[in-house]
C-alpha cells in the first residue's frame, strides 16, 4: 500500500550512521548547505536522546523519517533541516533560537513556524470540531494563514505522513482521531498543493484505519489479480513501446496502480462495480514535448478501441490544483478495459511532486518566475474543493481570500472565522447574541485582555460574562474600536432598541446635553436638526439617540449643514447686497454681501466648523469671526448692532483651527505620555499645553490643539476619557 523507506544506515554499534545518511538525502545539495543540514541532524540527535515521543519511536528517528518523505521533492536544506526537527522541537526543551544559532537563521523561522501550528493544534477537540464542514473548512485555510511559508505546511504533510506510518501500535481511539485528521484536513490540502505523491499515501492511511471492512475487501481482489494484471501490463507496455518507437516518438512508458482509497471513492461516487473501474489497469507515457502527447494519443487510439465518454484532455484545460495530463480509457489485448495517461515528464513532475518540486533555494540559481507565481498564489487560496480523483470531476465551493479572514479557537475546541482586526466582542456575538450582551471581560489564550484588543489567528479566546445582560454604549462608539463586524454593532442596536422608549429618551437627552457642555457648545436648534434628520420631533432625536440608532457625530453634522442655510441672525448692514449671496473670503469662512474681505478668527471663543459663527467687522483688522454664544460678541451686539454680518462656513474648506481643552485627572506617571500618545495617533498638533498639580494630587490641564471640526475634537474628547485616572476632559467656553 505504501512506499517501503529504505533503511537507515547503521554504524557497528548499531547506532545511526549520521554522515552516510545525510549524504544519501542530501546528494543534490551543494556542499556548503549539506553542511548546515548535517548540523541540523546532530542537534536532533543531541536532543532527541533527551526523551521519547508519545510514538514509542525517538524523535531524532521520526525527523530522520519526516526528512526522508520530502527527500524526493528535493526542498532546500533549510526545509530539510526544519523537518530534521520538527518532533525534536515538539518534544524536546530544543527553542528555536538556539536553531538559529546552530544551522541557520532561516531555519530558525522556519522552525518558529511548525511551534506555531502546534500551539494552535493542541486546542482543537477532535471529538467535537470534525463532524462540521465548516470546521474543516476552516482548519485547512488556517493552515495557511497562520504561517509565513507555506514551506511549514509541506513539512507539517510530512510530519503526519511519518505518523501515519508508525501509528499501529498505537491505541485505537487515538488511531482513529489520526486517520479522520488525515483524511479531513491534510490529504486535501496535499492535493490542493498538487503533491499527489503525498496525498495518495495519506489517503490510503486514512481509510485503512476508518474503513478497515473496505479497504481489506480492495486489498484483496487487487492482491488476487495482482500477478495475472502485471503480465498483461507488461504485454502492453511492450506493444505501445513497439508502436511509438516506429512513428519516431520517444517515450517512458510505465505501468500504474490505482492507490486503494482512490478505486473504493470511485466505485462509491459512481455506483459501480470493482470490475467496472477502468483504471485498476493503466499505464502511463510520458514523452518529451506537448505535440508528442496527441502523436501518442492517435497511436493508442489506432492500436485499441476507445470507450466512449472516457476520454479527458487536462492540458487544454487543466485541473483547478494544476493537474495536465491526457487520460483516455479503451478496450485493450483480451477486451479488458485499461486507462492511458499521456503526458510530458514536465507535467509528471507536476502532478507527483506538485508546486513544491519548483522550490528552487539553492545558491546562485535562477528561479522560475512562473513557479514563483505559483508560490505566491499560495497565499491567496480563494477555493477549496472536496478531494476528487485525478480522473474525476473537481466540485468548487466558493470561500473568502483568508488574508481578509483570522481563524481562533473557542474555548473547546471549534474553530471560528471572523473578519481581521475583529475583536473579544466580535467573537462574543459571533457565538451567541446573549454571550455578546452579558460580555465583562475575555481572556486570549490564559490570560485576560482588554476587549479592545485585536485577535490574531491561533488565538483560544474565552469570554467572561456577568448574570445579566448589559452592553455599553461605549461599544458603539467608532472612536473606541470596541467592535469592528457589522454583525456585533447590529445586534448592540437591537439591544438598545428593545429597551424602554422613555428610559431611551432620558438617556439621549443627558446624553446630548453632557456632549454639547463637553465641546463648549452653545444653544442648538434642535428642532431643526431634528427636522434634518428626518425624525418628527426632538424627543424622537433623544430616543434614538438613547437606543444607538443614532450617534452625536450625526446631530452636530446636521447642525454643521444647518449652518450653510438662511443665515439666524437676521442684520443686514450692507443695504445694496443680497443677504443670501454669500462671498468666500479665506480661511473656511463665507460672508454674507461682502467679498474679498480679511477675516480672522477670535481669540476670546476660538471658533471651529460646527460652531454658530457670527461676523464683526472691525476698524483695520476686517471681520472678526466669533462664536454666536460668546461674551464679547453678545456685548458688541447691544452696542454696535449695525457691524454684525451673518457668516457660515464653507463646507470645502481644509483648515486647521486653534481649541483650548481642558483636562482634569488624578495624578499618575506616564498621564502626560498616554494623552500625547492619542493627539499624535489622531495626528492632531498640539500649540500650548499647561500643566498644575494641587496638593490633592489632582492635575489641572489646558492644551491648545489644532482641529479641524467638532467631529474630529469629539473623537478626541472621548479617547482621552477612557484613559486611567481621567476624570473630565472639556472644550474651554470663554
Amino acid at each position: 500500500m505504501v512506499k517501503v523507506r529504505e533503511d537507515l544506515p547503521q554504524k557497528q554499534d548499531g547506532t545511526v550512521d549520521i554522515d552516510q545518511w545525510v549524504s544519501r538525502v542530501a546528494e543534490y545539495l551543494p556542499e556548503k548547505r549539506r553542511e548546515c543540514f548535517r548540523q541540523a541532524v546532530l542537534l536532533s540527535f543531541e536532543y532527541g536522546a533527551l526523551i521519547q515521543s508519545p510514538y514509542q519511536a525517538s524523535c531524532f528517528h521520526m525527523g530522520l523519517m519526516t526528512a526522508e518523505i520530502l527527500r524526493v521533492l528535493e526542498p532546500d536544506a533549510d526545509t530539510l533541516s526544519a523537518a530534521v526537527l520538527c518532533f525534536t522541537l515538539q518534544y524536546t526543551p530544543l527553542l528555536p533560537e538556539l536553531v538559529g544559532q546552530k544551522v541557520s537563521h532561516k531555519t530558525e523561522k522556519l522552525a518558529q513556524g511548525l511551534l506555531t501550528l502546534k500551539a494552535s493544534h493542541s486546542v482543537i477537540n477532535l471529538d467535537q470540531a470534525w463532524d462540521i464542514q465548516q470546521q474543516r473548512d476552516n482548519l485547512r485555510r488556517m493552515l495557511l494563514a497562520l504561517v509565513e511559508d507555506v514551506r511549514v505546511v509541506l513539512i507539517k504533510l510530512a510530519e503526519q505522513l511519518c505518523i501515519l506510518r508508525q501509528s499501529a501500535h498505537l491505541e485505537e481511539t487515538v488511531r482513529l482521531k489520526i486517520a479522520q485528521q488525515t483524511r479531513d484536513i491534510y490529504a486535501p490540502l496535499a492535493n490542493r498543493l498538487g503533491i499527489g505523491q503525498i496525498k495518495w499515501e495519506l489517503e490510503d492511511f486514512a481509510f485503512r484505519y476508518l474503513e478497515p471492512v473496505a479497504y481489506k475487501h480492495i486489498a484483496k481482489l487487487l492482491a488476487e489479480k495482482r500477478i495475472d494484471r502485471d503480465a498483461y501490463i507488461a504485454q502492453v507496455v511492450a506493444q505501445i513501446t513497439e508502436a511509438l518507437a516506429q512513428q519516431g516518438i520517444h517515450a517512458e512508458i510505465t505501468g500504474r496502480a490505482k492507490h486503494i482509497y482512490s478505486i473504493w471513492r470511485k466505485m462509491k461516487n459512481k455506483g459501480v462495480d470493482f470490475q467496472d473501474i477502468y483504471d485498476v489497469r493503466a499505464v502511463r507515457i510520458l514523452v518529451p514535448e506537448v505535440k508528442d502527447c496527441y502523436a501518442a494519443l492517435g497511436v493508442v487510439h489506432s492500436f485499441w478501441q476507445h470507450i466512449p465518454k472516457e476520454f479527458d484532455d487536462y492540458i487544454a484545460t487543466p485541473k483547478e490544483n494544476g493537474y495536465r495530463s491526457l487520460h483516455t480509457a479503451v478496450i485493450g489485448p483480451q477486451g479488458r478495459t485499461l486507462e492511458i495517461q499521456i503526458r510530458t515528464l514536465q507535467m509528471h513532475q507536476e502532478s507527483e511532486l506538485g508546486v513544491a518540486a519548483h522550490w528552487m533555494y539553492k545558491e546562485g540559481a535562477s528561479q522560475d518566475r512562473v513557479y514563483q507565481n505559483k508560490l505566491a498564489s499560495l497565499r491567496q487560496i480563494l477555493e477549496w474543493q472536496d478531494e476528487l480523483n485525478e480522473d474525476e470531476p473537481l466540485r468548487n465551493y466558493t470561500a473568502e481570500f483568508f488574508d481578509d479572514c483570522i481563524y481562533v479557537f473557542s474555548p473547546r475546541g471549534d474553530v471560528i472565522d471572523l473578519p481581521q482586526k475583529s475583536t473579544p466582542l466580535d467573537f462574543a456575538y459571533h457565538i451567541h447574541s446573549e454571550i455578546g450582551h452579558r460580555c465583562r471581560g475575555a481572556k486570549i489564550n490564559g490570560k485576560i485582555v482588554p476587549l479592545t484588543y485585536c485577535l490574531k489567528s491561533g488565538d483560544q479566546v474565552e469570554i467572561l460574562t456577568a448574570k445579566e445582560a448589559h452592553p455599553s454604549r461605549d461599544w458603539l462608539n467608532p472612536h473606541l474600536n470596541y467592535c469592528r463586524s457589522s454583525r456585533a454593532k447590529a445586534k448592540i442596536h437591537a439591544w438598545f432598541r428593545q429597551q424602554d422608549k422613555e428610559k431611551h429618551k432620558q438617556l439621549g437627552k443627558e446624553l446630548l446635553e453632557r456632549e454639547v457642555k463637553r465641546l463648549g457648545l452653545g444653544v442648538l436648534d434642535l428642532e431643526a436638526i431634528a427636522a434634518k434628520l428626518n425624525k418628527p420631533s426632538v424627543e424622537d432625536l433623544w430616543t434614538a439617540l438613547g437606543a444607538g440608532d443614532m450617534r452625536l457625530t450625526q446631530i452636530f453634522s446636521a447642525q454643521q449643514r444647518l449652518q450653510q442655510d438662511v443665515p439666524k441672525i437676521n442684520i443686514e448692514p450692507i443695504q445694496a447686497s443680497d443677504p443670501k449671496r454669500f462671498y468666500k473670503s479665506g480661511g473656511g469662512i463665507s460672508i454674507a454681501g461682502i467679498g474679498n474681505l480679511l477675516c480672522n478668527f477670535a481669540k476670546c471663543c476660538k471658533p471651529l466648523p460646527g460652531d454658530n459663527v457670527v461676523g464683526y467687522i472691525t476698524q483695520g483688522r476686517g471681520v472678526s469671526i466669533h462664536r454666536q454664544d460668546c461674551n464679547n460678541i453678545m456685548q458688541a451686539q447691544s452696542k454696535h448692532d449695525g457691524r454684525i454680518v451673518p457668516v457660515q462656513w464653507d463646507s470645502h474648506a481644509q483648515s486647521v483651527y486653534p481649541v483650548d481643552i481642558g483636562i482634569i485627572a488624578e495624578d499618575r506617571q506616564g498621564l502626560l505620555n498616554d494623552i500625547f500618545s492619542i493627539l499624535a495617533k489622531d495626528q492632531v498638533n498640539i500649540i500650548r499645553a499647561n500643566t498644575k498639580t494641587n496638593k490633592d494630587l489632582k492635575v489641572n490641564m489646558q492644551l491648545t490643539l489644532e482641529i479641524t471640526d467638532l467631529n474630529i475634537l469629539g473623537r478626541v474628547l472621548s479617547k482621552i476619557l477612557q484613559l486611567p485616572s481621567i476624570q473630565e476632559a472639556y472644550r474651554i467656553k470663554v
